[in-house]
C-alpha cells in the first residue's frame, strides 16, 4: 500500500504550502500537508487506491515507513471523491469540506472562538481554544487500526464512549472491517479481539497494573477508576512501536506478528478461541490459491453485505457444497463469490482473471484426473512459442533484407543502374560532362569477382587500408583489375561508397585512377579499378631496397602528375573536389610509373563558387592534414595543397613525415626541412639515392622550396595548385620566401588531441584513417 496525494483539482487552484497549525477561518487544502513540530508526523489528504476516494489521514514523514504507513484515518467510513479541504469554520467546527456534498464533521460543539488544530509530536491531532488552552477534540479518542503510545484501549464512563481498534475492510480499503481489538465487552481486566462481535482471541486476565502481551517487547499499563478504565503503553524511541490489527485479524507491531489465529504455530495463536464452532467444516481444511479466469459463474453475495475476503472464506466453510471462493472486487478484495462445482479454465477471457481459492483436495483431484490436459497444454504452448520465435526471426530477417535491398536499389538508381545483375556484369553508359568523351561503368556480380580473385585468395591480396583489403583479379575476358573490398568494420559505409562511385565516374583525367565498375550484393560492397602493376608510391619510396628505382626524373614526373591531377580536381572538373586524404599510399603507379590519384571515399564536393567549409567530421591521415582542418574542421582547396607539400617533401627526401629527424628536438619531416632551410643546408634533406645520380641541385632545391610554400601555417599564404604547376614548369618564375610552416616538435597524436585508429595489415607507410570532432 502506497500513499499518494489526492489528485482532484478544484476551483482551478491548488496549494503546496506546508503548515504547522490550522487556525479558525483557514483551510488545509487537498494538496497541502500539516506537519508536527519535529516533522515526525504529517496529516493531509491521501488516496490509498489511485483514482479512488480521498481520506484525511496521519502517517509518518519518513522514507523508512513508505509501506503500511497510514496510522489514522478520519473519514474511513465516509470517503469522498470531491473532497476539497479540512477547515475550522467560524463556529469552531472541524470538518472536511466537499464540493457539491455536505461536509463531514469531525467536531461540532458549542460556539467557540480563537480555535486552532495542531498535530502533536505524539501523532495526536488536537483541536483546542487558543485563549484558554481548553481541548475540544483529539484524534486519539477515535482510533482507527493503529495504537500509538499514549492512546487508550478501554471505556470512558464520563463521556460514554469506548476506545478500540478496528481493522480495515481489506488491505487497500480503510473502511471498518470485521475485527476489533480492545477491552473485553463484559470484563474490564482483559484485552480481546472480536470477529463480528464474537470473541476471536483473548489476552487472559490482568493481575497487576501492568502486563506484557505474548511476543511483544513492551508492557501495557492498566488504569481503572470511577471515570475510566483503559490499557495504554509508552515508548522512548522517536519512531515508537506501533501496535496494529490488519484486515485478517493479525495483531502485530513493527518487529513482527504478535497474534495470528490462522497460524499453525501455537506461539502465535496462543489465546485464540476454538473456531470450529464458527463454521460447519474443520479449520484443518486448507485452500490453494490460483490466479486465472473461469468458465462458470458462482453465487455472488450482495455488495451491501460489505463482505471481506475472510468473510468469504467463512461463507465457504459454512457451506458443505462450496469448493472455491473469491472476492468480486479483485482490486480491494471485497465482495464474495463461491462455487459449488469445480470451475473450468477459460483461456479466452483475460479480463476476468483474478485470485480464486480452491479446497486443496479438490485441486489435487482435478490435477490427478486431468494431468493429460496439462501435458497437452504444455506441449502446445512450447510448439506455439517455437513457431512464434521462428516466425518472428524470419520476419526480422526479411525486413532487414528488404531494407537493405531498398537502399541498394536507391543507390543503384542514383549511380545509374536499374537492378543488381545476376550475370557476370552489365554495362551502364555514362557521359562525361567535362568534355572527356564517354566511358562505360560496369556493374559486376559478386560471383564474377569471387572467380576473378580465386575466392579472394591471400595470394592475390595487394594490401589493406582502413577501408578494407585490396585484391588483384583477372576477369574471364582478359583484363586485370584491382578490387577494393569494403570490410564490415570499416568507417567507409554506403555514403563514402556512393561518393567514390559517382565522383570517379564523373572525373576523367590521366592522373586519376580509373574506376571500371562496382558490385553491391547483400552486405558486400566492392569497387573495381584498373590494375596498377607498380602498386602505390609508398611501396617504393620508403623501402631502402626499392627506392633506387625512383630516379630523379621519375620522381619529378610523379610530382608534376600529382599536381596536374589536383589542378583538374580543384579547377577544371565540373565540381570543385577536395580529396582530403592525399598521401603516398593513395598515389598508384602504372607500368610506366605515371602517378594516378586514388581513393575518393573521403572527398568533399564543393559548388563552383565554394571556397571553404566547416565540418564536424574530420577524416584523413595524421601527418598530412593541414592545421586549420585538423584543429578547427575548416576544409578548402588549401587543405589538399598542404597534403601535396608534405608529399613533395617525402618524395624529395625519401622519408616519412610521421618520423623524428633530430636528436635534441624531436622534429618531424616538415620541421626538419624548415630548420635545414634556415641554416642553408637544404641539400642535406635530399634522398642520397638521387644525389648519387647527379640530381640537378637547382631543381631539387626549387622542389623543396615549393614544398615549404605549400605547408605554411596560414592557408592564405599557401599557393593554389595552378600556381604550383607554374612554379614547377617555369624555372624563371621567382618564388617568394616561405613563412614558418605548420609543424610540431612532438609528433605524438595525443599532443594534438587526435585519436589515431590503426587498421590491421597497414601498407608500408602505416596508412591510418583518423576521425576527429572539430573544436
Amino acid at each position: 500500500m502506497t500513499i499518494v496525494a489526492c489528485l482532484t483539482l478544484l476551483n482551478g487552484h491548488s496549494s503546496s504550502l506546508q503548515h504547522d497549525t490550522l487556525v479558525q477561518g483557514n483551510e488545509l487544502e487537498y494538496l497541502a500537508e500539516l506537519y508536527s513540530t519535529s516533522g515526525k508526523y504529517k496529516i493531509g489528504f491521501i488516496n490509498l487506491i489511485l483514482g479512488g476516494p480521498c481520506y484525511i489521514g496521519i502517517w509518518y514523514n519518513d522514507n523508512r515507513f513508505r509501506e503500511n504507513n497510514t496510522l489514522w484515518v478520519a473519514n474511513r467510513d465516509k470517503p469522498s471523491l470531491n473532497a476539497r479541504s479540512l477547515a475550522i469554520d467560524d463556529n469552531g467546527e472541524l470538518k472536511i469540506i466537499n464540493n457539491g456534498d455536505l461536509p463531514f464533521v469531525l467536531y461540532s460543539g458549542h460556539e467557540a472562538s480563537n480555535v486552532r488544530a495542531v498535530l502533536l509530536d505524539t501523532g495526536n491531532f488536537v483541536l483546542s481554544e487558543i485563549s484558554s488552552g481548553r481541548q475540544l477534540w483529539q484524534s486519539f479518542d477515535y482510533p482507527s487500526h493503529v495504537l500509538l503510545p499514549g492512546m487508550k484501549l478501554g471505556v470512558d464512563r464520563k463521556m460514554g464512549r469506548r476506545w478500540f481498534l478496528t481493522s480495515w475492510r481489506s488491505q487497500e480499503v480503510p473502511d471498518s472491517g470485521n475485527f476489533t481489538f480492545g477491552l473485553h465487552p463484559n470484563r474490564t481486566d482483559k484485552l480481546v479481539i472480536l470477529l463480528h462481535g464474537v470473541i476471536y482471541w483473548t489476552s487472559g486476565y490482568v493481575n497487576s497494573s501492568s502486563f506484557r502481551l505474548t511476543n511483544s517487547n513492551y508492557s501495557f499499563d492498566y488504569t481503572s477508576n470511577e471515570n475510566e478504565t483503559y490499557f495504554s503503553y509508552f515508548a522512548a524511541d522517536i519512531y515508537s512501536p506501533q501496535l496494529s490489527i490488519n484486515y485478517l485479524g493479525v495483531l502485530s507491531d513493527h518487529e513482527g506478528v504478535i497474534v495470528n489465529c490462522t497460524s499453525t504455530s501455537s506461539y502465535l495463536n496462543e489465546g485464540c478461541v476454538a473456531k470450529e464452532n464458527l463454521q460447519c467444516r474443520s479449520l484443518k481444511e486448507t485452500f490453494s490459491r490460483v490466479f486465472g479466469s473461469w468458465h462458470d459463474d458462482g453465487f455472488k453475495f450482495n455488495e451491501s453485505d460489505n463482505l471481506t475476503l475472510m468473510d468469504c472464506k467463512a461463507k465457504c466453510l459454512n457451506n458443505f457444497s462450496c469448493v472455491a471462493y473469491a472476492s468480486t472486487n479483485e482490486e480491494n478484495q471485497t465482495g464474495c463469490e463461491i462455487w459449488s462445482t469445480g470451475p473450468r479454465i477459460a483461456s479466452t477471457d483475460a479480463s476476468k482473471r483474478r485470485t480464486i481459492y480452491f479446497l486443496a483436495k479438490n485441486v489435487a483431484n482435478r490435477r490427478a484426473n486431468r494431468w493429460w490436459i496439462w501435458l497437452i497444454m504444455a506441449v502446445g504452448a512450447i510448439i506455439i512459442s517455437l513457431l512464434c520465435f521462428l516466425g518472428n526471426a524470419k520476419w526480422k530477417k526479411c525486413r532487414v533484407e528488404g531494407e537493405r535491398k531498398k537502399k541498394q536499389k536507391l543507390l543503384m538508381q542514383e549511380i545509374g543502374g536499374n537492378a543488381i545483375p545476376s550475370t557476370v556484369h552489365d554495362k551502364v553508359k555514362k557521359q562525361n560532362k567535362d568534355g572527356q568523351g564517354s566511358h562505360e561503368l560496369q556493374i559486376f556480380s559478386f560471383e564474377s569477382i569471387s572467380v576473378a580473385t580465386n575466392n579472394f585468395s591471400t595470394k592475390n591480396k595487394l594490401g589493406e587500408g582502413g577501408f578494407g583489403p585490396v585484391y588483384k583479379g583477372k576477369l574471364s575476358d582478359g583484363p586485370e583489375i584491382a578490387i577494393k573490398r569494403l570490410s564490415r568494420s570499416s568507417r567507409q559505409g554506403l555514403v563514402e561508397f556512393k561518393n567514390e562511385v559517382i565522383l570517379i565516374a564523373k572525373l576523367q583525367h590521366t592522373n586519376l585512377v580509373r574506376l571500371l565498375g562496382f558490385c553491391i550484393e547483400g552486405e558486400e560492397k566492392l569497387l573495381i579499378y584498373e590494375y596498377m602493376p607498380n602498386k602505390s608510391l609508398d611501396f617504393f619510396l620508403f623501402d631502402s631496397t626499392k627506392k633506387h628505382l625512383l630516379s630523379w626524373r621519375t620522381r619529378f614526373n610523379i610530382i608534376e602528375g600529382i599536381a596536374q591531377g589536383l589542378v583538374y580536381l580543384h579547377k577544371y572538373s565540373r565540381l570543385r573536389v577536395i580529396h582530403r586524404d592525399l598521401k603516398a599510399s593513395n598515389i598508384l603507379l602504372d607500368e610506366e610509373m605515371n602517378p594516378k590519384i586514388s581513393d575518393f571515399g573521403m572527398a568533399k564536393i564543393f559548388g563552383l563558387k565554394g571556397l571553404e567549409e566547416n565540418t564536424n567530421r574530420i577524416v584523413g591521415t595524421y601527418g598530412y592534414m593541414s592545421p586549420e582542418y585538423a584543429m578547427n574542421g575548416v576544409v578548402s582547396i588549401k587543405t589538399d595543397v598542404f597534403s601535396f607539400g608534405v608529399l613533395l617533401l617525402e618524395i624529395m627526401s625519401g622519408k616519412k613525415n610521421n618520423s623524428r629527424y633530430h636528436f635534441e628536438d624531436p622534429l618531424n619531416l616538415i620541421g626538419y626541412a624548415w630548420q635545414l632551410w634556415n641554416e642553408g643546408k637544404s641539400l642535406e634533406l635530399i634522398d642520397p639515392t638521387i644525389l648519387e645520380e647527379s640530381c640537378p641541385p637547382f631543381e631539387a632545391l626549387r622542389c623543396i622550396h615549393i614544398g615549404l610554400l605549400c605547408v605554411q601555417d596560414q592557408a592564405k599564404d599557401r599557393p593554389t595548385m595552378p600556381d604550383v604547376v607554374s612554379m614547377l614548369s617555369n624555372e624563371t618564375l621567382k618564388l617568394s620566401s616561405p613563412k614558418q610552416p605548420a609543424f610540431f616538435t612532438n609528433t605524438n597524436a595525443e599532443d594534438l588531441g587526435v585519436s589515431e585508429i590503426k587498421p590491421k595489415n597497414c601498407s608500408i607507410n602505416s596508412v591510418t584513417i583518423s576521425v576527429m570532432e572539430a573544436r
